[in-house]
């Protein structure tokens, strides 16, 4: 999608394939209470009979593969496809899910749906390329087998590997050198916590060790970059209980992500404003004062609602408007595409997220599974006098996987330099 904000054409860059269609579709409805109508118009018969074949095509070729392996798999597959299929097809028909899903329903439903979902064409595929290879030989079912159970057992272990590695959190220490700071801003500690995506299924010691972890580090300010919740307002509550139990002497400061707009942004920042403890900046900026030097703290909306800023849009002009004339910039906004717009305005240092580096990185070759689609898709990234730091987020989305991308509490130092420069440190365990 491309947004335009005061003439800039602003992109929002997406993951990409069915499963992010659907996920966009489920999240967008989550209201609190059931609902008086649809949140997304009918779907179309097409998409049903499309949907349809490719479901039946692959779980065809898996039970057609797997029958007489040992008894009862039959069944036992057959069961698992309409156990994460029915759930998809009520939530189209119904076009939302009418209430926001407890805790047993994202754990014990969708979370067995997303990882059914995604190993599904890989199995499939890997089947009929055996039962082509396998008949070169004359032993198709055999190939078949063979191939499927294979690609079948090491999407389980890598699975199984990314879970393991989801509950592992990191502290990475950043230091950001800017021309022309003042001196009062030098050795300013920021803590940065994006995509924390917080719901009933993130388990609360993953939450309490993050707040220990941020008190431990004593910060000066504290940001949050987007993403605070996943998909539903309702879960606003539970993240306000746990970082409103922290405090930094210069504030807390969050601003929406695109899972807070399809959450309903208005919603949100509501609750946010309600619960206290915490400066909710959209489209808007504060000042700071530290030891007599000022910094001014710009938060962006999200180009997941266009530019209607009503609703958690992006207006670049009205982030920077109220920024006094030679105060540098601390910008925080989810998006890193948005960065280019605000370092041709002067912005000094944007802290990002959004992308979670793909939750599979090899970041010692700057690589993620985010980078083919994204210009700017992790780490630290420089141009001109304006830096870019993108945290590959504190939570996780979907299912809980993380390999190379560990859930990362990020730690920004300020530091007064004759030429600007990001240093991005190794991690180390929380």
């Amino acid at each position: 999608m491309r947004v335009r904000s005061h003439g800039l054409m602003l992109a929002e860059p997406e993951p990409l394939g069915a499963p992010h269609l659907i996920i966009r579709l489920m999240a967008v409805s989550a209201p609190t209470t059931p609902l008086p109508q649809r949140v997304f118009p009918p779907v179309p018969a097409r998409v049903f009979v499309t949907l349809g074949l490719y479901l039946a095509t692959c779980w065809g070729m898996i039970i057609r593969l797997a029958a007489g392996v040992f008894p009862g798999i039959v069944l036992t597959l057959a069961a698992l496809a309409t156990f994460t299929t029915v759930p998809l097809a009520l939530f189209l028909i119904r076009g939302g899910f009418g209430r926001a899903p407890g805790r047993f329903y994202r754990l014990f439903v969708l979370r067995p749906f997303w990882y059914v979902q995604l190993m599904l064409p890989f199995v499939a595929l890997a089947g009929l390329a055996g039962v082509v290879t396998g008949s070169v030989f004359g032993a198709a079912l055999t190939g078949g087998r063979i191939f499927a159970g294979t690609v079948a057992a090491a999407l389980v272990a890598l699975l199984l590997t990314g879970y393991i590695g989801s509950r592992r959190l990191v502290v990475r220490h950043v230091t950001a050198e800017i021309t022309n700071l003042p001196a009062g801003l030098d050795g300013m500690r920021i803590v940065q916590l994006s995509d924390l995506h917080v719901g009933p299924h993130l388990p609360q010691r993953t939450l309490d060790r993050i707040v220990n972890t941020v008190r431990s580090l004593a910060p000066d300010l504290i940001a949050v970059t987007g993403d605070l919740v996943d998909d539903h307002p309702e879960d606003t509550d539970r993240y306000a209980d746990v970082i409103n139990t922290l405090s930094a002497p210069l504030g807390t400061f969050v601003i929406p992500g695109n899972h807070d707009v399809y959450a309903g942004w208005p919603q949100v920042a509501r609750r946010l404003r309600e619960r206290g403890g915490s400066h909710v900046l959209a489209n808007q900026s504060r000042t700071v004062t530290r030891n007599g030097a000022t910094l001014a703290i710009a938060g962006t909306g999200d180009p997941a609602a266009g530019n209607d800023g009503a609703n958690g849009g992006v207006d670049i002009e009205a982030t920077l408007s109220q920024v006094p004339a030679g105060v540098p910039v601390l910008a925080l906004a989810h998006n890193p595409a948005l960065w280019p717009a605000l370092a041709q305005r002067g912005v000094a240092l944007t802290l990002s997220g959004h992308t979670h580096w793909g939750q599979l990185a090899l970041p010692q070759f700057g690589w993620s599974v985010a980078s083919p689609f994204l210009a700017h898709a992790m780490g630290g990234h420089t141009a001109g006098g304006s830096l870019l730091y993108i945290n590959p987020g504190t939570g996780y989305w979907g299912i809980p996987f993380r390999l190379g991308a560990w859930a990362e509490i990020t730690q920004v130092t300020l530091r007064g330099a004759p030429v600007t420069r990001l240093d991005v440190g190794p991690v180390r365990d929380a």
